[in-house]
């Protein structure tokens, strides 16, 4: 099977919590709002190792972008998702893409570039293939560098993101999980 956009779509939400949190989420009104990362390329991997789609996703990452840069505004928004998705038991990670600038050096230690759109944000991953997104308002999958990594189980450093030590931690973690993945370069 060549994984499209389509397959993506339909392994992704073969998971009833993708399915819900993209149903719900548009009621918190985001600007740029996406739900991304492993609950989407992990359901792949999940399907090709014959698991359930949502087989050991640890978090569901929702990306906005909100000009408003304060603390206080974002944390509305995280305690409205929480209020939202409390019923699902699971942890909803919702990050303002234009305010990751602002802790990122002191949680790790280095510098992060000032984002202009929450796609900035997705395509910033470690690992090039892992950098996909689902725009909830119109359904699109953002996927940069598209999907024939995730499909062919390979990982690869983000050219954009060269963090080698960062890379192959996340890529040893993943490959701990599928075995059969395969990190290259």
């Amino acid at each position: 099977m060549t994984l499209t956009v389509d397959n993506l779509l339909e392994l992704a939400m073969a998971n009833p919590i993708n399915a819900e949190i993209t149903a719900r989420l548009p009621t918190l009104g985001l600007e740029q709002c996406f739900l991304t990362a492993g609950c989407l390329f992990q359901a792949v991997w999940n399907h090709q190792s014959g698991w359930p789609a949502d087989q050991g996703v640890k978090d569901y990452d929702v990306f906005y972008f909100d000009t408003d840069l304060s603390y206080e505004a974002e944390d509305v928004v995280i305690r409205a998702a929480e209020d939202l998705f409390r019923d699902l038991g699971v942890n909803v990670e919702v990050k303002n893409q234009a305010r990751v600038h602002l802790w990122y050096q002191q949680r790790f230690g280095r510098p992060y570039p000032q984002l202009r759109t929450a796609r900035q944000g997705i395509d910033r991953y470690l690992v090039a293939g892992t950098c996909i997104g689902l725009e909830v308002a119109t359904g699109e999958v953002y996927a940069p560098y598209g999907l024939e990594d995730v499909e062919q189980g390979v990982l690869r450093i983000n050219p954009l993101h060269p963090e080698p030590v960062l890379f192959e931690q996340k890529a040893r973690s993943y490959q701990a999980r599928w075995p059969w993945l395969k990190i290259v370069g």
